[in-house]
């Protein structure tokens, strides 16, 4: 009896242990699952406005919140593990669970707009560059416009004939200028007036792919990350599984 209670009590410190070394770890994946929602939202938050649906943007608030959750739950796993105490574990366990589910949807969510990027640009994108640039009230999307020209050295959604479509090129407001300023290689006061292959990104094609290679790639990211925390996570429930059974039940 004795030496069946000495393996028992061996294997329940094995088990505090290796819960103990998984939360340490589950807590920075929480920081990095975070640190990725954070990032998409703050530094890429001007394409979501060029965007019609806030799939893109649910799915980095979901790693968000779920990273907020995983580090606390870390913490409070810890606790959980070095008190034995079942209660705990038990409120632990129904955390990593719920982590779990917040994880795979916005697995799933980024791979179901994976499948619909496409679409939507070609719909919509167009149609918001060249109907809402300049006007009043949409100034993030004026904003997002330029610095998309900007960055992928691009002009207009599929070519920078799409501005001649533009309600602002016929508005006073454009100067006679025959694309936006963004559009040119070297940007200078109304150089937008002057649609030279030398002078503006003309022969480079449009933003449309090169956008929505930049969002498929973030929602790689963004899908690897939420299915590969949640699958890390059940091997933390199973541990907890282990080591709420291995422990005796608390007196009342």
């Amino acid at each position: 009896m004795g030496e069946y209670d000495e393996k028992e009590t061996c294997g329940t410190i094995c088990l505090k242990y290796l819960l103990f070394s998984f939360n340490f770890f589950f807590w920075l994946a929480g920081g990095a699952v975070m640190a990725v929602g954070v990032w998409t939202l703050v530094e890429k938050s001007d394409y979501i406005s060029l965007l019609s649906s806030g799939i893109y943007a649910a799915t980095a608030y979901i790693l968000v919140i779920a990273g907020a959750i995983v580090m606390v739950t870390g913490i409070l796993g810890c606790c959980a593990t070095f008190k034995e105490q079942r209660q705990l574990l038990r409120v632990y366990f129904v955390l990593l669970l719920c982590i779990f589910l917040l994880e795979i949807l916005a697995g799933i969510l980024a791979y179901i707009y994976y499948q619909q990027l496409n679409d939507e640009l070609k719909q919509n994108l167009r149609e918001t560059m060249t109907s809402k640039y300049k006007r009043v009230g949409e100034e993030r999307v004026t904003e997002a416009v330029n610095k998309l020209q900007q960055e992928f050295k691009c002009c207009g959604s599929n070519n920078s004939q799409d501005w001649q479509g533009s309600e602002w090129v016929r508005t006073p407001e454009a100067g006679g200028r025959q694309v936006p300023d963004s559009c040119c290689k070297t940007i200078t006061p109304q150089c937008g007036k002057r649609d030279h292959p030398s002078n503006i990104y003309k022969v480079e094609g449009g933003c449309i792919t090169k956008l929505e290679n930049f969002i498929l790639e973030h929602l790689r990211i963004i899908g690897a990350v939420g299915i590969g925390i949640a699958c890390v996570q059940i091997i933390g429930m199973i541990f907890t599984c282990c080591l709420y059974r291995s422990l005796k039940s608390e007196p009342y």
